[in-house]
């Protein structure tokens, strides 16, 4: 599917999910650094760490050696600009032109969810990114500084706390889906984790041609919609879910937003957690069902 298609998808989806008939069952921790990702803590068995000086986690002994940092890698669009970044605990690709990121990747332990570091109140421009946003841009918008990486995943550190505040991982977000939608979407995240020991997660804007609006004098672009693909490759069975959000309310069960890793990556172009064995990638992307996701 090509981008000139976004747009009538995303309308289809709003128009089924209003009806209740969609439903598709169908770094690592790197010092606040340059511009080029290089975080370089890899994935071991029975591994330990320790997350603020006191909360350690140790994971499954059958995890397979994956490069947690080249999971976080995302490949999109040549035609896109993207600057990387990686911050206290996440990965930044950053869109100067809509001043927005083109996606943020960050892997959630059962540990870090466990965190007592409270929430952080400053919003902060980044002057090293070119075409950060700044406060101002925000204000009286009409639109939230909708978190993509959240600050609940964050509360391990502090520093960390502090990076996810950082314009660079916001976008102008509908204050119904912030609040609502999407929040749960977060907590859920937060409750996998600790049953599956770690996630992969992956979120970011959806543009269409025909989202032309823009914010502050920065020129923030508004999206129509919002991504989000997690994937618990560190299971005996690994499993893959996708969703998307409409930039509005979101009614009814958040089922009715599910769609595959595959059908995410045609319809922005990108390409998810290619550093995983093929057969393993294929098995996470082509299905997503919430069910299988949302046992206990």
């Amino acid at each position: 599917m090509k981008k000139p298609y976004i747009f009538a998808l995303i309308i289809i989806f709003a128009l089924m999910i209003a009806f209740g008939v969609y439903g598709v069952t169908c770094s690592r921790k790197s010092s606040h650094g340059n511009n080029s990702g290089g975080a370089t803590a890899a994935v071991n068995n029975k591994s330990e760490k320790e997350y603020n000086g006191n909360i350690t986690g140790i994971r499954h002994s059958a995890i397979p050696k994956y490069d947690t940092d080249k999971l976080m890698d995302v490949a999109i669009p040549s035609s896109l600009p993207s600057q990387i970044k990686d911050y206290e605990g996440f990965r930044v690709s950053f869109n100067k032109d809509n001043h927005t990121p083109n996606w943020v990747a960050w892997e959630l332990t059962a540990a870090e969810t466990q965190g007592d570091i409270p929430r952080a109140k400053n919003f902060w421009h980044d002057k090293d990114i070119k075409g950060c946003p700044v406060p101002a841009d925000y204000k009286n918008s009409g639109y939230d500084r909708g978190h993509l990486c959240p600050a609940a995943d964050q509360k391990w550190s502090a520093k960390a706390m502090s990076d996810c505040f950082v314009f660079a991982n916001m976008c102008p977000q509908d204050n119904k889906l912030n609040t609502g939608a999407w929040n749960t979407l977060e907590a859920k995240e937060r409750v996998w984790a600790q049953r599956d020991s770690a996630i992969l997660i992956v979120a970011g804007p959806i543009y269409d041609k025909s989202d032309k609006k823009r914010i502050g004098e920065t020129g923030v672009r508004v999206p129509g919609a919002f991504f989000k693909v997690i994937a618990a490759p560190y299971l005996d069975s690994p499993r893959g879910i996708a969703f998307i959000y409409p930039n509005m309310a979101a009614p009814g069960n958040m089922a009715n937003y599910v769609a595959t890793i595959d059908e995410v990556e045609a319809l922005t172009g990108f390409d998810f957690f290619a550093a995983l064995p093929d057969n393993i990638e294929n098995q996470i992307e082509s299905k997503s069902s919430f069910k299988e996701w949302n046992h206990r």
